[in-house]
């Protein structure tokens, strides 16, 4: 996707968002900021710059403001280029979806003085960026899906070892945000496992329709565009189409259930139609 593509992407898609979701953080911890937590009496040693007087005024007792601390909320996305995401028979391929929740995510990510870091993986090259605050990270983000955007071949870092690379890298509590198909080795699950334990994550999963249901078409050659194998199966059986959609319902249900048990936020977004709505109420439900 050329550059001018992206940036235009990036304000249809920042209009789109803007005002529906607030990118900043609630802290739990106590220290100074803005907001009140709490209003307390006066100890020993306690700043006298922090003296509430009108409580003290109306108590008799010297009393001190306690704030909530103000801190940046750190966002990780991690980006899945790997062939598999190339596959699209709707209105898109399922990696134009990453990449406009991508550029998303990266609008609210980057408000306020909040940070995002981006790790890619399975693409033609393999990115790492270190968190950063507003239009870098944005404009960081737009480099690294560019250059995410041809697909990899077999033998590329596997999202498992992209979580594994990610836990390593967030050192402070943070939201990460996993865009993938989910297809391939489940070499991911004790990594988003690991991951979950220390991190607020949210996975969003991209499916085509074709990837349930085999249309009646006659005879095709089906690839795995992750390993090359393939497979001459005749669609005009009935029967074959049947086992197929059940096949991949259980196969998702299976993945889901992977969520489920490590605790991740999952919500799921097609070629077609409008992701991104289905994306804010997502988040918005979320948020509450």
């Amino acid at each position: 996707m050329p550059e001018g593509l992206l940036r235009a992407l990036d304000v249809s898609i920042g209009r789109r968002v803007e005002g529906l979701l607030a990118g900043d953080f609630r802290s739990t911890l106590l220290g100074a900021g803005s907001e009140l937590a709490m209003v307390r009496p006066y100890v020993l040693g306690d700043d006298v710059r922090r003296i509430d007087w009108n409580v003290t005024a109306r108590t008799g007792e010297a009393h001190v403001r306690v704030d909530l601390a103000e801190r940046v909320l750190v966002t990780w996305l991690v980006l899945d280029g790997s062939a598999s995401m190339q596959f699209g028979t709707a209105d898109r391929r399922k990696a134009d979806v990453a990449e406009g929740v991508a550029v998303a995510l990266g609008h609210l990510a980057t408000r306020r003085g909040n940070r995002l870091g981006v790790v890619t993986f399975g693409g033609a090259a393999e990115h790492v960026l270190p968190p950063r605050q507003g239009r870098a990270g944005l404009v960081g983000l737009l480099s690294a899906l560019r250059s995410n955007s041809s697909g990899g071949a077999a033998g590329e870092p596997s999202l498992g070892e992209a979580l594994a690379r990610t836990g390593a890298l967030a050192r402070q509590r943070s939201l990460v945000v996993v865009v993938s198909d989910f297809r391939g080795p489940r070499d991911w699950r004790r990594p988003l496992l690991d991951l979950a334990g220390r991190h607020d994550v949210v996975v969003v999963e991209v499916r085509d329709p074709r990837e349930q249901e085999l249309s009646n078409v006659g005879l095709l050659w089906l690839v795995d565009p992750e390993t090359g194998r393939q497979l001459r199966v005749d669609t005009r059986s009935r029967r074959l189409r049947e086992r197929f959609a059940l096949a991949a319902s259980a196969e998702r249900a299976e993945v889901s259930r992977v969520f489920a048990s490590a605790g991740v936020r999952h919500v799921v977004l097609g070629t077609s139609g409008d992701w991104l709505r289905t994306l804010v109420v997502f988040l918005r439900r979320s948020r509450r």
